[in-house]
C-alpha cells in the first residue's frame, strides 16, 4: 500500500510540475513563437558631421553646448569625467558619403546628453530633416550612445514625408573623431515600416 502512495504521490507531482510549467509559458492566454525578424524594406547610409563650438569657431559650429556642470566652460566639454552633464545642441550637415565638403542632402537637428561618470556614453534625441532630389521628409531617432562600442543600434521612432510613420533600427558607428572639435557618425538606416 506505502508503494502504491508513494507512486501516486510521484505521478501527481509530476501532473503538478507540467501543468505549472505550461501555465507559466503561457500565462496571458497566448502561445507565442519567437519569429524571424523580417528584412528592412528601406536602407539607407548617411553621415552626419558635428563641429563643436570651443569659443573659436562660431563661423564653422555646428554644434554648442547649453548646458553643463556647475562651474564649467561653456565653450569647453568636461574633460575629466566623460563629459558627464554635459548637453549639446546640434544642427549638422548630411551628406550621402564621408566628406563634410559633399554637397549635403539635409540635416541632423537635436541633442545629445552626456549621461554616465563611469564610461563615455550619451543620449540621442535628434531628426533628420531630408530635403533633396532623392528623398524629402524627416526621420526621428531616440536611444543611448555607448560611444566606446564600434556599433550601436538607436530606434528609429518616426518620420514625415516619404518616411511617414517610420520604425525601424539606425546602426550608428563613429566614422572619424578629432579631439572635442569635430566628429564624424555612419548611420545605417533600415527601416521596417513606413507609409
Amino acid at each position: 500500500m506505502a508503494i502504491k502512495n508513494n507512486s501516486r504521490a510521484v505521478h501527481l507531482c509530476f501532473v503538478w510540475l507540467l501543468v505549472s510549467t505550461v501555465s507559466l509559458q503561457t500565462s496571458d492566454g497566448h502561445r507565442w513563437k519567437k519569429y524571424p525578424l523580417r528584412k528592412p524594406t528601406r536602407n539607407l547610409v548617411l553621415y552626419f558631421h558635428d563641429v563643436i563650438y570651443d569659443g573659436t569657431n562660431a563661423k564653422n559650429a555646428t554644434s554648442t553646448l547649453v548646458g553643463a556642470p556647475h562651474g564649467a566652460n561653456l565653450t569647453l566639454l568636461t574633460g575629466k569625467d566623460n563629459h558627464f552633464g554635459d548637453l549639446a545642441v546640434f544642427d549638422d550637415p548630411i551628406t550621402l558619403d564621408n566628406n563634410f565638403h559633399s554637397p549635403p542632402v539635409g540635416r541632423a537637428q537635436g541633442f545629445y546628453l552626456y549621461d554616465m561618470k563611469n564610461t563615455f556614453s550619451s543620449w540621442l534625441g535628434f531628426t533628420f530633416v531630408l530635403n533633396s532630389t532623392d528623398y524629402k521628409g524627416t526621420i526621428t531617432f531616440a536611444g543611448a550612445d555607448p560611444i566606446l562600442t564600434k556599433y550601436r543600434d538607436i530606434s528609429v521612432v518616426g518620420g514625415t514625408g516619404d518616411f511617414l510613420m517610420a520604425r525601424g533600427i539606425a546602426t550608428i558607428s563613429t566614422d572619424a573623431y578629432e579631439g572635442d572639435v569635430y566628429f564624424r557618425l555612419r548611420v545605417n538606416i533600415s527601416l521596417y515600416e513606413w507609409y
